[in-house]
């Protein structure tokens, strides 16, 4: 890989970035940054990038980190960078992607998504997204890319040794997802009937039959507070499930999931390291994206 190459990332997303960093053979550069006694944050470049290729690995799953992250592209723009090239491993507030008719609601998903884009990067590239629809929200001047993590899912089911199981998607919404993940892995899949009747409520009806006496493998594209995840783990079993897992990308996790999720009969949740901070243990079962993603960046920076 090409000395003209930089990749930093933002402060939440250092340890996928380290990670990335080995499989493409360079030096993770770290920021420079401080925060004044006002609370106001310094950031520099610990060297001059003018004329090089800028890679930022950056998660936006906190308003610090989406400022951060623009902070940054703004940065190498400032400084007259070659080129930036920013990955998006877990883009926050993309379940908001359209406004209701006569909410008055505001579709964060996209208009924070624009934002990001009217700092001009040229490349950006973003995984397993809640909705496609934030990839449109630029007039065609920036080259997105849509990361699917489907072959390291794979890679993961068959490596944990698992036979006779089902997919199951929490919702018709998800179904296309698992139908594709099912061909894969040659196995059934199935959906659950979920009505949401607010911010974070839902109601999981029936299960098919499909899932009796197998492993059922509950899968989504991330969690959050877990509240859908087992009530169609509770579907599942009722159908004749002998045992359930969960298989999601994003580990959100708001306060309480973990234990809640833990508490349930879900036997394991298998996961990726998008979200900063979630590390495996003896339930939640992690694995990186960061071969995926160097894999992604040596296409892009091989042009």
């Amino acid at each position: 890989m090409s000395s003209e190459i930089v990749l930093v990332a933002t402060s939440a997303s250092e340890e996928l970035a380290a990670k990335i960093a080995e499989y493409l053979c360079l030096p993770l550069v770290p920021m420079i940054k401080k925060v004044f006694a006002d609370g106001e944050t310094y950031h520099a470049f610990p060297e001059a990038i003018s004329g090089k290729d800028l890679v930022i690995i950056g998660a936006t799953h906190s308003d610090g980190a989406y400022l951060e992250l623009l902070d940054l592209i703004q940065g190498g723009r400032y400084w007259n960078a070659a080129s930036i090239n920013v990955v998006i491993p877990f883009l926050g507030y993309s379940t908001m992607e359209r406004a209701k008719p006569f909410s008055h609601e505001i579709p964060k998903g996209v208009t924070r998504t624009r934002l990001i884009f009217q700092t001009t990067p040229d490349f950006v590239a973003f995984v397993d997204l809640h909705s496609e629809a934030v990839l449109h929200s630029h007039n065609g001047h920036i080259h997105t890319t849509h990361i699917w993590t489907d072959n390291l899912v794979v890679e993961k089911i068959h490596a944990s040794g698992l036979t006779n199981f089902v997919l199951v998607s929490p919702d018709y919404g998800f179904s296309k997802r698992v139908a594709r993940l099912a061909r894969l892995l040659d196995c059934p899949h199935t959906a659950a009937d979920k009505d949401r009747f607010d911010t974070d409520k839902t109601i999981v009806g029936q299960i098919s039959s499909v899932v009796r006496g197998k492993t059922a493998i509950i899968c989504d594209d991330m969690i959050r507070t877990g509240g859908s995840i087992i009530q169609t783990a509770a579907r599942c079993l009722e159908a004749g499930a002998k045992e359930v897992m969960v298989l999601a990308t994003h580990l959100v996790l708001a306060p309480g999931a973990r234990e809640k999720l833990a508490a349930s009969p879900i036997k394991k949740v298998i996961g990726s390291d998008s979200y900063p901070g979630r590390r495996g243990d003896d339930f939640l079962d992690v694995y990186s994206l960061a071969p995926l993603l160097a894999d992604v960046l040596t296409k892009r920076l091989a042009r």
